[in-house]
């Protein structure tokens, strides 16, 4: 079976018309861009820069059970960096084996972790390496390993630390089924809102890292927020963004374990999760305060009825207290929760 499949990792699915894995060279442009980047001189150099300069640039990738694209994406990637690297998440199939045989260093998860876990090893193996730079792209050939020039080429120029692919650029839309536009769009919102920046595609799965970003970034989350997460540190950690137009195929059967609705509320969850981590007073401190102002007019209501000698209204009462109750939980939550952030922050520093 893994014979079969490494043998047809070059062919196109469809009959060899329409792939993104068609053949490709790298633009002279883009390899020169690696070449000048060697070329600065090591005593002009701070250590640090001088370790970041010694590393490679590489291509990652989580990967499960994805031995019918493993191949393509692995040698798709070869041609624009210096090493690819698989992190098999727990697969159960060929692709750990069609991944070496492709020419990829294969990193192993013994048992499936999720695809933050696979993202936490992709960057921490870059720490290892010490990485100049390191594309992630996800292994399911939806990406078209032929934009990883573009998707780099801000990192590489020093114009950014975090260059993102986006399917949403003005002009250059990719062709996304209508219901997942929206869902997106939705995680869009809450990413953005959450970390205080403004991004057109917070899902996206295809993006570059600096040195100085694989440093900083810390993947907590094992689930599929993970790219979420990481943007909710760039403002945190002073990074810089750039995103750059890429396409995406929806057109291939069997590019997620994940039921797309299902994924999507996992996701979002784990946002509003770190929303309340992140600004407990801002997002729960403030409506818990709009429920005991509502809680003072219905107790405003009932105590007028009581001083009319009318009798006293049950559903307004029984408002007051409900109301009461929630804005004084959520109060008492946020000014904990603050303090605990408060802590872990100082902890972490």
């Amino acid at each position: 079976m893994a014979s079969e499949i490494i043998e047809q990792v070059v062919k196109d699915d469809h009959g060899g018309n329409g792939s993104f894995l068609r053949p490709i060279i790298p633009s002279e442009e883009f390899s020169d861009t690696i070449a000048d980047a060697d070329s600065i001189i090591a005593d002009t150099l701070t250590e640090p820069e001088r370790n970041e300069k010694r590393g490679k640039i590489i291509a990652a990738m989580p990967a499960y059970n994805e031995e019918k694209f493993i191949g393509k994406t692995v040698l798709g990637c070869k041609p624009f960096v210096e090493e690819v690297i698989v992190v098999n998440d727990g697969s159960a199939d060929a692709t750990a084996m069609i991944a070496t045989a492709c020419g990829a260093t294969v990193v192993y998860h013994e048992q499936n972790m999720g695809y933050g876990a696979a993202i936490r090893t992709c960057f921490e193996t870059a720490r290892k390496m010490q990485a100049r730079a390191m594309v992630i792209i996800d292994a399911d050939g939806q990406h078209d390993p032929a934009e990883i020039a573009q998707v780099l080429q801000p990192v590489l120029d020093h114009e950014a630390d975090v260059s993102i692919g986006s399917r949403f650029i003005e002009g250059h839309k990719a062709k996304i089924p209508f219901y997942r536009t929206v869902g997106m769009k939705v995680l869009d919102v809450f990413t953005n809102q959450a970390g205080g920046v403004s991004f057109t595609d917070t899902q996206s799965g295809f993006r570059a890292y600096s040195a100085n970003a694989i440093n900083k970034i810390k993947i907590g989350n094992n689930g599929m927020s993970a790219g979420s997460e990481i943007l909710l540190q760039i403002k945190a950690h002073g990074l810089t963004t750039k995103e750059v137009p890429i396409t995406c195929r929806y057109d291939i059967e069997d590019t997620s374990t994940h039921n797309p609705v299902v994924h999507g509320l996992k996701v979002l969850t784990s946002i509003i999760t770190e929303i309340e981590y992140r600004k407990p007073l801002h997002y729960i401190g403030i409506p818990g305060l709009l429920l005991l102002f509502a809680g003072v007019v219905n107790a405003g209501f009932v105590l007028n009825s009581y001083n009319n000698g009318s009798p006293v209204p049950f559903g307004p009462a029984i408002s007051m207290v409900l109301l009461f109750t929630m804005g004084l939980l959520a109060v008492f939550t946020a000014l904990n929760l603050h303090a605990v952030a408060r802590i872990i922050k100082e902890c972490s520093k």
